[in-house]
């Protein structure tokens, strides 16, 4: 049992508990259930909850949350197109994102995966200094993707 000041009462029953609570014109909130025995607090309620809601929004404004960006490319993509795709690709990566990146096979383009192949990496070469591959080039159905992930 603590008190509202943050002073240890000891243990005690719940019903001596709650007429202490009760006596200072406050509430009796259980802390910590799962303890030995349970550690309970006299504290006003509603401040309490207030507190704990702006502790949770505190934290997420914190987080960073990664999300996975695609970038699509064509097997026979002109040189200046590759360049404005990877330029795009380094924004997200600067911002902090993973970028997926897909070479889709229309028709007759998949007798020739080995160019798909080519422009992936001559994609990554453009990115080199910020970005590494975080998963290897790999066909999945008729497009073949990776993943870029920004160097640390």
């Amino acid at each position: 049992m603590i008190s509202e000041d943050g002073e240890q009462l000891g243990i005690m029953s719940a019903k001596e508990a709650q007429l202490k609570a009760d006596e200072a014109d406050l509430d009796l909130v259980m802390i910590a259930p799962k303890a030995k025995p349970p550690v309970c607090k006299i504290i006003d309620y509603g401040k309490f909850r207030y507190e704990q809601t702006r502790k949770e929004k505190e934290a997420k404004k914190k987080q960073k949350t990664v999300e996975i960006k695609e970038i699509r490319l064509s097997p026979n993509i002109g040189k200046n197109d590759l360049n404005t795709k990877s330029n795009n690709a380094r924004k997200f990566l600067e911002k902090g994102n993973r970028v997926k990146v897909t070479v889709r096979f229309r028709g007759r383009e998949m007798a020739h995966q080995q160019n798909g192949r080519a422009i992936l990496d001559a994609f990554v070469e453009t990115l080199e200094d910020i970005a590494q591959v975080d998963r290897e080039p790999k066909m999945e159905g008729r497009n073949m993707s990776m993943v870029l992930t920004e160097k640390r």
